[in-house]
């Protein structure tokens, strides 16, 4: 009922920038939170950055100072806006929202998937 769509990733050079985005769309009431989470070859879906409907947000430590999660709350988009890029960057890239349906149940989905690799 909700769904995630992804865009914006690539490969790109050490210390260079990208910007991906996720738009969320269907019987949507509101969302309570949107953010990014990475998953590299053999390890675990991680927590990249977050962002509230109220602007709070949470990020890794590996990515603080790099990376930021703009949101435009009337477009129920979210951004991850992705600065001096390193190699251990590399990994598919999830979009997820929290919210509740117009029915008034809650829920929580996960968009596709959307590659970056970060190399020379």
């Amino acid at each position: 009922q909700v769904q995630l769509v992804e865009s914006g990733g690539g490969l790109v050079q050490p210390g260079g920038s990208l910007r991906l985005s996720c738009a969320a769309s269907g019987s949507i009431f509101s969302i309570y939170a949107m953010g990014w989470y990475r998953q590299a070859p053999g390890k675990q879906r991680e927590l990249v950055a977050a962002i509230t409907s109220g602007g709070r947000t949470n990020y890794a430590d590996s990515v603080k100072g790099r990376f930021t999660v703009p949101r435009a709350n009337a477009k129920n988009t979210v951004y991850l806006q992705m600065n001096s890029l390193k190699p251990e960057d590399t990994a598919v890239y999830f979009c997820n929202a929290e919210g509740s349906l117009v029915a008034g149940t809650k829920f929580a989905s996960w968009g596709q998937g959307t590659q970056v690799t970060v190399s020379s």
